[in-house]
């Protein structure tokens, strides 16, 4: 994956309150639990994050999932996209909704409560230059893909772990229909990729708001 900054590293998630902002930071922690995690303070939280249920582990993946489908539905409605790009964006942006809407049922299956959907706000000109949407697409679909792929095994129900697996599936075809959109190589490597949880929130932090 590149190691360009997402957004131009500017914060696009504004939590409600700092408590919801909080415990996004505590879900990366509990996907991160093997390393050591210093942002926001969470370091002496470690042994707490290890302990934690599955249930922590699906509102962090409905955060970023909600970051995801706002991103391609503002996308689309921007205008910068036809034909064939817009073709292929249009499913993406359909999973995506979809991924949201079967993390919220299984919260609900559980009786769990699930998180709000924080607010978004994306750097001007994301969506209004189809290179640059498709860029930034690639970029954060490849570290969706490098997340899941680092972090499935973290999870103790099986059907849960089937499920994201699943999405990590669907969320490499996005990652390979972007780079062939971009010009790049849809299947770099005979193994896919992963990271760690201190990988993922390196980059993920400069887009939440403090």
């Amino acid at each position: 994956m590149t190691d360009r900054e997402l957004f131009d590293g500017q914060p696009v998630i504004e939590f409600d309150n700092e408590t919801d902002r909080r415990n996004f930071l505590k879900y990366a922690a509990i996907l991160g639990v093997g390393g050591t995690l210093a942002a926001g303070g969470l370091a002496g939280n470690f042994a707490t994050a290890q302990s934690s249920s599955d249930v922590d582990i699906l509102n962090y993946a409905l955060t970023l999932e909600y970051l995801e489908a706002t991103f391609y539905e503002m996308g689309i409605a921007g205008g910068s996209l036809s034909g064939r790009d817009l073709e292929l964006v249009k499913p993406i942006r359909d999973h995506e909704v979809a991924h949201v809407a079967a993390i919220q049922a299984t919260l609900k299956k559980l009786k769990a409560k699930a998180v709000k959907k924080p607010k978004f706000k994306f750097p001007s000109g994301t969506f209004s230059s189809k290179d640059k949407f498709l860029a930034t697409a690639k970029v954060f679909e490849e570290l969706g893909v490098t997340a899941y792929h680092g972090q499935v095994t973290r999870i103790k129900s099986l059907d849960i772990l089937a499920a994201a697996a699943a999405i990590a599936g669907t969320e490499s075809r996005h990652a390979a229909i972007l780079e062939s959109l971009s010009g790049g190589n849809p299947f770099p490597a005979p193994i896919e990729a992963h990271k760690s949880m201190q990988q993922v929130l390196a980059a993920a932090k400069p887009f939440i708001k403090s």
